[in-house]
């Protein structure tokens, strides 16, 4: 039985977040911000996210609405956060994205319109795959990773925890991409990259 639903965010990521939940007639009982404001959906503001802890989370599932634009911890410290204190994120999986029957997803991944996800794929917890990515079989994402829109992967391709993969950034297979690194838009990434690297053009080569 599926859970109400609080929604972290109420910016362009938690919009696009909301409308495919609402497409599939789940329940969003409000959201949470900084500051009051208003909802373009109707979606009743609830207070900032300590107001969660007024819910109970055996009643409640989350859905993290907060994307990233870059290498953030953010999304990291609040999920861990909130998961730490026994409440579990949602997975949302829009219904144009094709995944494989072998895809295996961890708590709270985000996987939006048109994406396409191959055979025996990997996704760790609190990671987005963003319009239309392609992420072809065999590879392993790690958590808190965000894969913006377009980008592709081909197979066997590993990405370390917290790694941002830029718009239209491609991968080519068998790569290792580290922790906590930045591949900028547009990237076409043929050799490894070590943790904490950010790495752009074509191919893709670290810059400081």
């Amino acid at each position: 039985m599926n859970k109400p639903i609080i929604m972290l965010g109420n910016g362009g990521h938690a919009s696009v977040l909301t409308e495919i939940l609402l497409s599939q007639n789940r329940n969003i009982i409000g959201f949470t911000a900084p500051k009051k404001e208003e909802n373009q959906f109707g979606i009743p503001y609830l207070g900032n996210d300590e107001m969660i802890l007024k819910y109970d989370s055996k009643e409640v599932e989350l859905v993290l609405g907060i994307g990233t634009i870059g290498v953030s911890d953010f999304r990291r410290e609040l999920f861990e956060l909130l998961t730490n204190k026994q409440y579990t994120f949602a997975s949302v999986i829009h219904p144009s994205a094709i995944l494989a029957p072998s895809v295996k997803l961890g708590q709270g991944v985000q996987i939006m319109a048109g994406a396409i996800i191959q055979t025996n794929t990997i996704i760790d917890d609190n990671t987005i795959v963003n319009t239309g990515s392609k992420i072809d079989h065999d590879c392993e994402i790690g958590a808190h990773v965000h894969l913006a829109p377009g980008t592709t992967l081909s197979g066997g391709v590993k990405i370390g925890n917290g790694t941002h993969v830029g718009t239209g950034a491609s991968i080519i297979q068998n790569i290792r991409i580290g922790n906590n690194c930045l591949i900028g838009a547009g990237a076409v990434v043929i050799h490894d990259i070590n943790h904490g690297v950010k790495a752009v053009g074509v191919p893709a080569k670290e810059v400081r």
